[in-house]
C-alpha cells in the first residue's frame, strides 16, 4: 500500500511577526530587477523608450501575484492606478508596446535575480521515508503550455485523427527540487518531444552531479540512464512492460516492501534486445510494484481526442542505480514523481501561466522566468509548498484585505493532510475496497 507523499517528516517552526516582515520583499524586487533597466535600449536612438525591461517583469510579477487580474487589458488598468504607479514606479503602457517590447529583452539575465533569491531558499521537509536518501531529489517531466501563436516554431503538425487540426503550444521542460519545492533547472522548446526538444535530450543539457532524477517511462533510455551516471548522479524510473531483462539476483522483499505494495526486487541485466553499447553500463535493479490495472482508451470529443494513457497490466516496473535503498523507498520515490503533476497544475492555473501575456518566445521565457521568482519569493517568505490560498492570501495581504495576523494564522496552521488521507485509507479498507 503506497505511503502518503504530502507528510513532512516533522511539522515546520511556527512564523513569528520578524518572519512575515519579509512579505516586504515583494516591493524589494525592484531593487533585484534594478540592472535591466537598459536592457534592450539600444536601438533606441531617440531616447524615448518608456517600458523598461525592469518595469515589464514589474508587471508581470504583479500579473501572477494577484488573482483578480486575469489578462493583459486588466493589468493595464491596474498600471494606471496611481497608488501602483506609485509603489512600483511603473508608467502606463500600452497593448502594443508591451507586447512587441518583449522582442528587444535578454530572458537570461533573469537568472541573476533567481540565482539571487535562491540563496535564501528554505527546505520545507522531506518525507520521513527520503530522509536518508543522499543528494538532492529532483522531480523531471515537461508540460505544454497552449496558446494561440502563430508562429512557425510554436506549431504541432496535424493531429493523426485526419481532422487536419493544428495546435499552437510550448513546452516547458522542468526539474522540480524537492527539498525546497521550486524549479531547480528549466527549459522551453517546441511542443513536438522530438529531436532537441525531446524530453530525453533536453534532460541530457541539464544533467549535475550529487542529483537523483525520478523519471516515467519515457525517459527509460539506457543511454540515459549511462549519462545520469557519468555526470555523478542516480536515478529511478520507470520502464516499459515489455521490457527485456535477465535476472542476475533476486532480493526477497521483506515486510516492510510488502506492505508496500512491492512484488519483487531483483538485480537484473535489462536492455537485452539492444545492441551492446546501447546497454547499461552499470548494474541496474528491478523493482516491481503493484497498481491498479490500466486500459488505454479514448478521451472523447469534449477533452479533446487523444488517449488516457499506455495500457498497464497492473505491475509498475521501476529501474534504478540506487542498490542500497529499501525496496520500499524505491516505490515511494515513484510515486513522489506526481509531486511535479500537482506543481503544474499550480503553475498553470495558480500563477496563470496557463493564460500567455505575450507569445513571443521572449515574452513567454520572462513570464516562466516570474514565476519561478514567485515560487522562490513564497518559499523565502513562508518556507512550505505553495498553494492556491498562500498565492491569495499574499495578494490580499499586499492590498491592505488582510492583517498580519491573518496570514500568521494561516501559516501556523498545522498540516493534517496525511492524517486525513490515512482515515480515508482507513475507511475504504472496512468498507471492502
Amino acid at each position: 500500500m503506497w505511503h502518503d507523499a504530502r507528510v513532512p517528516e516533522a511539522a515546520p517552526p511556527d512564523l513569528t511577526v520578524s518572519d512575515l516582515r519579509g512579505m516586504k520583499r515583494l516591493r524589494r524586487v525592484a531593487g533585484l530587477l534594478s540592472f535591466l533597466h537598459d536592457n534592450g535600449c539600444d536601438r533606441d536612438r531617440a531616447g524615448n523608450r518608456e517600458l523598461h525591461f525592469d518595469d515589464y517583469v514589474l508587471l508581470v510579477l504583479l500579473y501572477l501575484f494577484n488573482p483578480l487580474i486575469d489578462s493583459m487589458r486588466t493589468l493595464q488598468k491596474v498600471a494606471e492606478l496611481p497608488e501602483v504607479r506609485k509603489r512600483l514606479g511603473i508608467k502606463r503602457f500600452s497593448l502594443g508596446s508591451f507586447s512587441e517590447s518583449c522582442r528587444v529583452f535578454e530572458p537570461a539575465m533573469l537568472r541573476r535575480v533567481v540565482d539571487q533569491l535562491a540563496a535564501g531558499l528554505r527546505p520545507v521537509g522531506r518525507h520521513e521515508l527520503l530522509s536518508d536518501l543522499p543528494g538532492t531529489l529532483t522531480l523531471v517531466d515537461s508540460t505544454v503550455i497552449h496558446t494561440l501563436c502563430t508562429v512557425a516554431e510554436a506549431m504541432f503538425l496535424p493531429l493523426r485523427d485526419g481532422t487536419g487540426r493544428h495546435r499552437h503550444a510550448w513546452r516547458l521542460h522542468l526539474h522540480l527540487d524537492v527539498d525546497h519545492h521550486v524549479p531547480a533547472a528549466w527549459e522551453l522548446t517546441d511542443p513536438r518531444n522530438t529531436g532537441k526538444s525531446d524530453e530525453k535530450n533536453v534532460l541530457r543539457r541539464k544533467l549535475s552531479a550529487g542529483h537523483t532524477y525520478v523519471m516515467d517511462r519515457w525517459y527509460a533510455q539506457f543511454t540515459l540512464w549511462n549519462d545520469i551516471k557519468a555526470a555523478g548522479g542516480s536515478y529511478v524510473c520507470r520502464v516499459r512492460d515489455n521490457s527485456v531483462y535477465a535476472v542476475l539476483h533476486e532480493r526477497p522483499p521483506d515486510q516492510a516492501a510488502s506492505e508496500a505494495g512491492v512484488i519483487s526486487d531483483q538485480v537484473v541485466e535489462i536492455g537485452l534486445s539492444k545492441k551492446p553499447h546501447e546497454r547499461a553500463d552499470h548494474p541496474t535493479r528491478l523493482v516491481c510494484v503493484k497498481c491498479a490495472p490500466h486500459r488505454k482508451r479514448g478521451k472523447g470529443r469534449r477533452k479533446g481526442g487523444g488517449q488516457t494513457g499506455p495500457t498497464s497490466d497492473g505491475v509498475l516496473r521501476i529501474v534504478t542505480d540506487l542498490l542500497d535503498v529499501p525496496a520500499e523507498v524505491i516505490a515511494f520515490l515513484y510515486q513522489y514523481r506526481w509531486t511535479i503533476e500537482v506543481f503544474f497544475r499550480f503553475l498553470k492555473q495558480v500563477l496563470g501561466c496557463r493564460h500567455l501575456l505575450s507569445t513571443r518566445r521572449e515574452g513567454v521565457e520572462i513570464q516562466v522566468y516570474a514565476a519561478v521568482i514567485c515560487c522562490l519569493m513564497l518559499n523565502t517568505l513562508t518556507g512550505r509548498k505553495p498553494t492556491k490560498w498562500t498565492v491569495t492570501l499574499a495578494a490580499l495581504f499586499l492590498q491592505g484585505l488582510a492583517t498580519g495576523q491573518d496570514v500568521l494564522r494561516e501559516l501556523n496552521k498545522p498540516d493534517n493532510t496525511g492524517v486525513r488521507l490515512r482515515a480515508k485509507d482507513e475507511l475504504w479498507k472496512k468498507l471492502g475496497y
